[in-house]
């Protein structure tokens, strides 16, 4: 009879007793990991460049949207055609005064006939301006002391004021710049007062002008000085010098 032999068991494997610290430090975070108490992983601040580059998309963001200023009808002149105007003068209280074209220059016979109606006359021609609203001259005379006095008061019309022309298409208004005296004994001056660019004979113009002319008999009387020429006129005029500044429909 024979006897089995058993195999002893081997001996237990001894294990290296954990440190109690570490265990404790162990624990801690996996409780905290649990209640969400631990921040997420830390993240590096952003470097120098990166921030100047935010700065830059920042600067880059386009500003809030502004309404655009109404746009300006531009300065529409006219061909210089002579036509019947009506003038009016706000400073002056001045309204609708008709303007005739004749063809002739300022004060001349037909244009004193023209003003002894009491409204105001117009020269064109080779010896007188252009229409209203034309590049050029445009030349309105009046009386001052007769006819009802339409132009009483023009020496008295400021710089800057306004002074509108209507035609049946448009009204040109023009704005008052020079104040200047013309003298009937001077073809010189005769010459500057009626010339394209006033003051200036002979010069190209390039701009829509007006000149409003009267008698000076006041100015001239006071000062002693009591010519006259066949027609009655006084040595001098007073004209007033305005610019085209704008024009609208009628």
């Amino acid at each position: 009879m024979w006897t089995r032999h058993l195999r002893p068991a081997p001996p237990p494997v001894a294990t290296r007793p954990r440190n109690r610290t570490a265990l404790l430090i162990a624990g801690l975070t996996a409780l905290l990991a649990v209640t969400g108490c631990t921040s997420s992983t830390p993240q590096a601040p952003p470097a120098p460049e990166d921030r100047q580059g935010a700065s830059e998309v920042a600067d880059q963001t386009p500003a809030p949207s502004q309404d655009p200023s109404p746009e300006q009808e531009p300065l529409l002149t006219s061909d210089g055609r002579p036509q019947v105007a009506y003038l009016t003068i706000p400073e002056l209280d001045i309204r609708n005064l008709r303007v005739e074209p004749y063809q002739g220059q300022t004060d001349d016979a037909p244009g004193t006939e023209i003003q002894d109606r009491g409204i105001a006359a117009s020269p064109h021609g080779p010896s007188g301006g252009v229409g209203p609203g034309g590049i050029g001259n445009y030349q309105v005379t009046a009386h001052r002391n007769s006819a009802g006095g339409p132009f009483l008061t023009i020496p008295d019309l400021p710089n800057g004021a306004r002074i509108e022309v209507a035609t049946d298409e448009r009204i040109y208004v023009y704005e008052v710049i020079e104040t200047r005296e013309t003298s009937f004994r001077s073809e010189r001056s005769l010459a500057e007062q009626r010339a394209a660019v006033p003051g200036h004979p002979g010069r190209t113009p390039s701009e829509a002008l007006i000149t409003l002319s009267t008698c000076a008999t006041q100015e001239d009387h006071a000062a002693g000085n009591y010519w006259a020429d066949e027609l009655g006129n006084p040595e001098h005029r007073i004209d007033k010098i305005g610019r085209l500044v704008s024009s609208h429909p009628a």
